[in-house]
């Protein structure tokens, strides 16, 4: 129960977080488009720095969760902060849920539920190969890099643009959560020592900012339904694959519980798409959709 209250609340700071990003992210300059200047140029707004403190504190939360529980138990639960997301634009919008927002709503809880329930995640040994570890992590990585080399090309439309973005940052934060969970297992068995002379520590501190740039070029360039949903879709399955793949996280794996968590998986992937395409989501400038029309063909 501790752990689910901790990713619960980790969802929703994240949640709130990406409505206050992307809010400040639409006034950027767009010549910082993918690039960290950008975060130079957001950093002097209040309410993207705010939107950040939140999202530090859902890291924290998540990371104390991840340190608790099995990392194919926290993730679905992660992908909640779009629940929040939602009920923060549905205050500022004043739009109601609606059919579709229901029917998301309940298919996001619903999947998650199922997943959980079928699965029943629990933790076992690590896996002793370091190669297939690599391997996996080598794959996520390249093809959030991939994602992100297509979607910086000018002929890709801005809506898919902006969900390659958010499926790249959502696989960088996936394996940044791999990586907290193990580093959380050195701290655990040698204190500080042992946390500072690995590795981990400073490939999650390189993968937050790329990931940070990713997001922000999205939340930059086009609305948040566009993005948030996919960056939230992603961030769990590269977690799970991660879990299972070398962390030795261990699922229920009958036809009948095999089932139940797939169904579950595609419910929240359906519920998300909903939820990212309700009205009540922030609609944003679309300012680079709009730079790209003024632009002589």
């Amino acid at each position: 129960m501790t752990v689910i209250l901790l990713a619960l609340g980790a969802a929703c700071c994240l949640g709130l977080g990406f409505v206050f990003q992307q809010a400040a992210a639409q006034h950027a300059p767009m010549k910082d488009y993918l690039s960290v200047r950008l975060l130079l140029d957001l950093v002097r707004m209040p309410l993207w720095l705010a939107g950040i403190g939140l999202m530090v504190v859902g890291m924290a939360l998540g990371a104390m969760a991840l340190g608790m529980g099995d990392i194919t138990l926290v993730e679905p639960l992660l992908a909640t902060n779009l629940l929040f997301a939602m009920a923060l634009s549905r205050r500022l919008t004043r739009q109601r849920l609606g059919r579709s927002g229901w029917a998301g709503l309940w298919l996001l809880a619903g999947g998650v539920t199922a997943f959980i329930v079928a699965g029943r995640p629990q933790g076992g040994q690590r896996s002793a190969d370091h190669l297939w570890q690599w391997l996996i992590m080598g794959m996520v990585l390249g093809i959030a890099l991939l994602l992100a080399a297509v979607a910086k090309r000018e002929r890709v439309h801005v809506s898919l643009e902006a969900a390659l973005l958010g499926i790249a940052a959502g696989l960088i934060y996936g394996l940044q959560d791999a990586l907290t969970r193990i580093s959380g297992e050195h701290f655990s068995q040698g204190g500080w020592s042992a946390l500072f002379t690995s590795w981990q520590p400073y490939a999650i501190v390189v993968l937050g900012v790329l990931a940070l740039v990713l997001v922000q070029s999205a939340f930059e360039s086009a609305p948040l339904r566009l993005s948030l949903p996919a960056l939230t879709a992603a961030q769990p399955l590269a977690g799970i694959a991660c879990g299972v793949g070398f962390l030795g996280d261990q699922l229920q794996v009958t036809p009948g519980a095999l089932a139940w968590e797939v169904t579950g998986i595609v419910a929240v992937v359906a519920g998300i798409v909903l939820i990212g395409s309700h009205p009540a989501m922030p609609p944003g400038s679309g300012r680079r959709e709009n730079v790209r029309e003024l632009q002589p063909h």
